[in-house]
């Protein structure tokens, strides 16, 4: 067997890397389970969760890797454990985030820096680690969520619905950039799911937004999973620059 042979061979039977963020729990840990369900070696990166995630990442038979995605050398420091144990990444789901519910005068300065590091700055360092192989390859996925308050404005999360609204503006223009590199870019804009980020709620609240959304339900971290898995397969391999909501028609 010629060596060039051999080397596609191993290239296509390895499992692709696929890179969570913020996914010891919620919306990140479904993803990283409906992912490794398909056949990825997932990698959860987590901040705060050891536990959960390690769990998570005994689960899928995965790794967890702690950094704070608003810190660009620790997001580097975590990219190069990846690429040293696990090769490239070749799916990245930027999924961590914040939430501060509060009038916009009353959030704090720290709590907005916090916000917009974790939720916007968190997924320009991590695409941009990304991008330095998959460029190279002429190929890549890249999925980002947002939320649909970042297509839509919502009272009393201001700051949460501008730095939304900015990762929906990153993929449209990543896209555009990328995609002669064969690089997708996605975005999925979730509704109200129940997770802890929503989990501050009264149940009259939620029951609500149930009856607000035209399905008659909530959303669960799995319903977003599902997209998550779509994007990431050779099933959107033409479709990219677009924003999927997953809210239930909530948003239309």
């Amino acid at each position: 067997m010629k060596i060039e042979q051999f080397k596609t061979e191993v290239i296509h039977l390895r499992k692709k890397t696929a890179l969570i963020t913020g996914a010891s729990r919620g919306i990140g840990a479904a993803a990283a389970l409906r992912l490794a369900e398909d056949g990825f070696n997932v990698i959860i990166n987590y901040n705060v969760n050891r536990d959960a995630a390690e769990m998570i990442a005994g689960v899928t038979g995965g790794t967890a890797i702690q950094a704070d995605v608003s810190d660009p050398v620790k997001v580097r420091d975590m990219f190069d454990i990846i690429n040293r144990e696990h090769g490239d990444v070749e799916v990245l789901v930027n999924n961590a985030g914040v939430s501060f519910t509060g009038l916009f005068t009353d959030i704090t300065p720290l709590q907005q820096k916090r916000m917009w590091g974790v939720n916007v700055e968190g997924v320009f360092n991590c695409t941009r680690e990304a991008l330095k192989t998959m460029i190279s390859n002429k190929s890549g996925r890249i999925i980002n969520i947002s939320s649909m308050w970042g297509q839509v404005g919502a009272s009393c999360e201001v700051h949460y619905s501008a730095a939304k609204a900015a990762v929906i503006g990153f993929t449209k223009a990543l896209a555009k950039e990328v995609g002669p590199s064969g690089i997708n870019v996605n975005c999925i804009a979730p509704g109200v799911i129940t997770t802890d980020m929503n989990a501050g709620h009264s149940q009259e609240t939620m029951e609500e937004l149930a009856y607000d959304t035209p399905l008659e339900r909530l959303g669960t971290p799995e319903d977003v999973a599902k997209a998550v898995s779509f994007l990431a397969s050779g099933d959107s391999s033409f479709i990219t620059g677009q924003i999927i909501g997953v809210n239930g028609g909530l948003v239309i």
